[in-house]
Formats: structure tokens, sequence, C-alpha cells
């Protein structure tokens, strides 16, 4: 299109999004990364998280409804029906996976909805609905060995003040009905999730695991990490899509997915001064050494 450069484009975006401080510089999965954290301190991080994950279903559904094509529609509530319960179908390959696990143990059968046995590919369009393949009813599970029941977890009311102010902002850029306010959070959180944070936090609960909480399951994030690393190959095509549409405009696109990560940015700094108030000292925070300045 005529007055356009893609390239250009790409390098504003790797250097507004791809080096954002939330991305290069998350001092909070950092540190979570070495699994050093108090149990205390664990309960309260899966709290903050599922509530995170739960209110991401607004943020989801509104994203469906301001759809400005079916096909965009479609693609909203693949994330939205997946989040809710729905597994992806691969058709005769996911088939024959479920029955593997069903020969694995009696026991898998009632566990079909289980992240670890789903699928990361394919499409809801057919795919099976499961009340234990709902993405809270994995953190459910994870938080049981840590004390926590149904009601504990992804209520707004667990959420404090910076987890709120995330979730707000998903609702509000991420469900907007401006087009460029939308797809630029959205391009925005989707290279935040496959930057590599799913990983340090992998890290961190995998030494739990194995020398505290043996009975721990990993499913939600395991699962999660996998589904953002198929994520990354595509992303840079989307985004030339969303960028040859004649709805786009630069400027508001970049500035919506800035917004968003500084959103982002509010959750894990949060998370950060709630671990420094509460942890030895040798956990404590260190400054931002970064020294950016990113729109508000």
């Amino acid at each position: 299109m005529s007055g356009k450069n893609f390239d250009a484009f790409k390098r504003t975006i790797e250097h507004e999004f791809m080096h954002h401080p939330v991305v290069t510089n998350n001092e909070y999965t950092r540190w979570f990364a070495h699994g050093d954290m108090s149990l205390d301190h664990l309960h309260h991080f899966t709290v903050q998280f599922s509530v995170f994950s739960n209110q991401f279903l607004l943020a989801a559904l509104n994203r469906v409804i301001n759809a400005d094509t079916l096909r965009a529609a479609h693609e909203s509530k693949e994330i939205l029906m997946n989040e809710l319960g729905v597994i992806y179908s691969k058709g005769g390959a996911h088939n024959g996976e479920r029955t593997e696990a069903r020969r694995a143990s009696v026991a898998d059968t009632d566990r079909e909805g289980d992240s670890a046995l789903v699928s990361t590919e394919g499409t809801v369009d057919g795919g099976t609905f499961r009340f234990q393949a709902a993405h809270i009813e994995w953190l459910l599970r994870f938080g049981q060995p840590l004390g926590l029941t149904f009601d504990d977890i992804g209520k707004r009311r667990h959420g404090t003040a910076e987890t709120l102010f995330f979730c707000d902002e998903l609702f509000r850029l991420y469900g907007s009905e401006d087009y460029n306010e939308a797809m630029g959070a959205a391009f925005a959180v989707e290279n935040w999730a496959a930057a590599g944070f799913w990983k340090e936090l992998i890290a961190g609960l995998e030494k739990i695991k194995r020398e505290r909480i043996p009975d721990l399951p990993l499913a939600f994030f395991t699962w999660h990490d996998k589904i953002e690393e198929l994520h990354k190959a595509h992303v840079w095509d989307e985004l030339r899509d969303c960028y040859e549409s004649a709805k786009f405009a630069e400027e508001p696109f970049v500035r919506a997915g800035v917004i968003m990560l500084n959103g982002v940015k509010v959750f894990w700094d949060g998370l950060n001064a709630d671990r420094s108030r509460t942890e030895p000292a040798s956990a404590a925070q260190h400054p931002d050494r970064t020294g950016s300045v990113f729109i508000a």
C-alpha cells in the first residue's frame, strides 16, 4: 500500500514492545524462577494469578462482541471458548491422543479435561467441552495442595489494586471496540506472553514441586508455555495482516500496545512489592535498571 513501510513499522514494534521492561526486565519472574519463595507468598501469587486469569474472560468476551469482522469474531471465540473448557480438536490425531491417555490409566478418563491430556493445537469448532478443561479449574487443581478452594480464587474481590488495574486495562484495551486499540493491545499481550515469563514461572514451580510439594500439578503453566511457543511462529504474519487492513493506523496501535504493556508491568510490580514486604531480606527488590520512560 502506498506510503506504508512494513519493515519500518516492525522496527518500531521491536523497539516499543519487545524492549519494554516487562518483556526484558521482569524482576519478579526472574526472582520467582529460583523457587525460593515462601509457601505463603506462593499462595498469594496463585490467588492474584487466578484473578487475572478469570477476569480475562470478560476482556475476551468483550473482544468477541466488538470484533470488526466475522473472521475476527471466530478467532476471538477460539480463545474464549478454550478458556471456558472447549478442548481444541485436531481430528483423528487428537482423538488418538485421548485414546492413548485412557489406556495409560482408568483414572485418566475422569480427567479428560486435564491440561496435561489436551491438545495445544486445532480448533474449538467441533471440540469437546469439559468442565475440568476450564482454565480456572486447572488453576484450582494447582491451588488445592496450597489449601485453596474454589471460593478463594478468581474472584475480583481477591485482587490487589495492581491486579485489578491490569484486569481493567485488559477489558478496556484488549476488548476495545476501536480496531487499532484492540489489535495493538492484543499484539503486545501476545509478545509479552511469548517472551519467556512462563518458563521462569515453571522453573520456580518445578523446584517447589521437587523439594516441598510433590503433588503440585504444573499442567496449567506447562500447557500455556507450549501454546505460546506455537503462537510465536505466527506473530509477524498476524501483524502484517493487521498492517495491511484499511482500518490500520500506526500511532493508536503502538500507543495502545505500550499502555497495555504498562498495565502488565503494574501487575508484576505489584507482586514484586508484595514479596519485598513479606519475603526474607535476601529476596528484596532491586531497583529497575532500565531507566526507560514509556507512553502513559
